[in-house]
């Protein structure tokens, strides 16, 4: 009632969304599909990525199954700061590339009242925790975790098997170089292309 008659609005809320999963999962497309319900709802949205992501293209975020939404690649979190004045939805993709300083940043966005929502991959190619997605993850409001389909049995799938010969914990690549797998797969991967202990 007080509102009404002043004609003030309450301040704006804000809170951390992420969305994470194995590769192939359709964490892309569900954070293109939120915030495209956000700019139908007329909000003020923008999108960031990695700038080392550019596998599909240099400036915007695309999905496995080729959806597309145009974002701003950053070379650090902090950049989002700057970025994001005088917006009420922020999105980040690939977000397990980005540094250590992502989730503070993104803590630092919400309490200004920016719903932010993160995608990313929660595990690396061995089945460990991922960049800053564990630290993200424990300080969200809201958790999705997508699954893909195991290419070896069908089952859910939530880990990314690199068959790639490449050791970089950063290996940018698709179908050629990853298969979501389910855990007994997965284990089984792993005992397979892990080199023999002497």
């Amino acid at each position: 009632m007080f509102l009404e008659l002043t004609g003030s609005r309450a301040p704006r809320k804000g809170w951390i969304e992420v969305i994470c999963g194995s590769m192939f999962s359709g964490k892309t497309e569900e954070l293109i599909r939120r915030l495209r319900r956000a700019e139908f709802a007329r909000q003020k949205v923008e999108i960031f990525k990695p700038g080392v992501d550019t596998r599909y293209d240099e400036t915007q975020v695309v999905s496995h199954v080729g959806t597309t939404i145009r974002s701003t690649p950053v070379p650090n979190s902090s950049n989002l700061l700057l970025l994001a004045a005088d917006i009420e939805v922020v999105g980040i993709d690939e977000a397990q590339f980005f540094d250590a300083g992502l989730p503070q940043v993104c803590a630092q966005l919400a309490s200004q009242g920016v719903r932010v929502i993160a995608a990313g991959l929660d595990m690396d190619y061995l089945g460990r925790p991922f960049g800053p997605i564990p630290q993200l993850l424990s300080m969200a409001e809201y958790v999705t975790k997508v699954h893909a389909i195991c290419v070896r049995c069908g089952a859910l799938a939530a880990f990314s098997h690199r068959i790639h010969a490449s050791e970089e914990l950063v290996h940018l690549g698709e179908r050629d170089s990853y298969q979501p797998l389910c855990r007994g797969c997965f284990d089984a991967a792993l005992t397979v292309t892990e080199p023999a202990k002497p």
